[in-house]
């Protein structure tokens, strides 16, 4: 049992500190009057990334593929940059403390949260980050 909570346990925290450095973009914020509040909504919003992620995308890859054969794979980054918007108003529908202001925060949101989650998935042993 514990070996199948590890990795899900493992990619929150890696989506949680890559949302984290996605905060830095001007328009992407995360409110909080306590360290304790921001590290809770951090996991709860990674969790709906997650989620997002893992139920979403695929669907969306399927019905659109023509369109990822003809930009090349280019309207990977307007999907990835539409469903991090998706995933800030979600937050604040259920009055998460994190908030997406617009498509070009979105954009580099998203591209910021692919980079530092890959980096901190390549030091993360693969025993505990099973994509």
């Amino acid at each position: 049992m514990i070996d199948a909570v590890i990795p899900i346990v493992v990619r929150v925290a890696i989506n949680a500190l890559a949302l984290l450095a996605a905060t830095l973009v001007p328009g992407i914020e995360l409110g909080s009057s306590s360290t304790g509040g921001k590290i809770g909504t951090l996991v709860a919003v990674a969790v709906i990334f997650g989620i997002v992620n893992a139920v979403l995308k695929p669907i969306i890859k399927v019905i659109g593929c023509g369109f990822y054969l003809l930009t090349l794979g280019l309207i990977a980054v307007v999907v990835n940059a539409l469903l991090f918007l998706l995933v800030g108003w979600l937050a604040q529908q259920i009055g998460l403390a994190f908030s997406v202001d617009g498509f070009w925060a979105g954009f580099w949101g998203a591209i910021i949260v692919a980079v530092v989650s890959f980096f901190l998935s390549l030091i993360i042993p693969d025993k505990y980050d099973k994509r």
